[in-house]
């Protein structure tokens, strides 16, 4: 039939590949191989018989098709979200949440049992990302985003602001005269980095070579282990920090740009589970930020 719907899963990957401008990414979400997402998409373009993307060499544009399609497709996507919750009840009480990788594993993993013990009537289903995502991702309840700031067509509020300073493992010897001269490790595309430090610090920076990863997973077992000094915040080094395994070998600490932001879904608030995730996560960030879970001293050096 001219005016049959298309398969659900041909819409679903649309809206990831829209999500991402990216077959690459929408495979990562989806599981599925990128050859498989490309002919997913051209399936559906056939059906449609309308083109929804322009490939580009490197990347993805929607089209003005695409454009006009894809908030239809999200708002259906919603529609049986809220459609099924209802039907299935309130007792199911789970919660989709988002985040990136590196607070999923350095921050949130850790305190997950902490969680529980309080709302043992609560199950997270937590997916990540590496890169902050355009729009809060279709299906979450609960986001926690590190961003420079939020889109007006994003609703949220500021959790964290953090600070950063340069950590290397304790038997590990570095000077401010010598910070230059070791292997430096960083997470790339963050205005939060060595030479931003530096110049907030006050002490010229030869802009020496970095190895740059795409999430502090990638670079801090690198410090942690000795290979040389990274680049950290709070939040993705603190524990490490606690634990012994990194320490902050200078006191200057340098004001982050970009802030963790919460973020809730419409349906989230009318979820129970979502709202007492979302309070813990206020309550618990306080905590560790407000003297709660302080550094011990001697693993500061000066």
């Amino acid at each position: 039939m001219k005016n049959s719907l298309p398969p659900l899963g041909w819409l679903r990957t649309f809206e990831a590949a829209a999500r991402h401008l990216s077959f690459t990414g929408a495979a990562h979400d989806l599981n599925m191989t990128q050859s498989a997402v490309s002919q997913q998409i051209k399936g559906l373009e056939s059906h449609l018989g309308k083109t929804l993307f322009h490939r580009r060499p490197r990347a993805l544009e929607l089209t003005p098709t695409g454009t006009t399609y894809l908030p239809v497709v999200r708002e259906a996507f919603r529609t049986l979200t809220n459609g099924t919750r209802a039907i299935s009840g309130p007792s199911k009480n789970v919660v989709q949440v988002q985040c990136n990788i590196s607070f999923a594993v350095q921050w949130l993993s850790p305190r997950l049992g902490c969680f529980y013990d309080s709302h043992p009537d609560v199950l997270l289903n937590i997916s990540t990302e590496i890169w902050e995502p355009r729009d809060m991702a279709e299906g979450a309840d609960v986001e926690i985003r590190f961003s420079l700031g939020l889109a007006d067509t994003v609703r949220g509020e500021l959790l964290h602001r953090d600070h950063y300073y340069p950590v290397c493992a304790p038997s590990y010897e570095v000077t401010l005269e010598t910070l230059h001269q070791h292997r430096l490790f960083d997470c790339a595309n963050l205005m939060a980095n060595f030479p931003a430090w530096a110049e907030d610090r006050g002490i010229d920076w030869p802009n020496p070579p970095v190895t740059y990863t795409t999430t502090y997973m990638a670079c801090l077992p690198a410090v942690v282990a000795g290979a040389g000094v990274g680049l950290a915040h709070d939040i993705v080094a603190g524990d490490l920090i606690r634990q012994g395994k990194l320490v902050a070998p200078f006191e200057h600490r340098t004001p982050v740009p970009e802030a963790y932001y919460l973020l809730l879904s419409v349906q989230a608030e009318q979820s129970p589970g979502a709202c007492a995730f979302a309070d813990w996560l206020r309550q618990e960030m306080a905590q560790d930020h407000t003297g709660g879970k302080d550094w011990p001293a001697d693993l500061r050096h000066s």
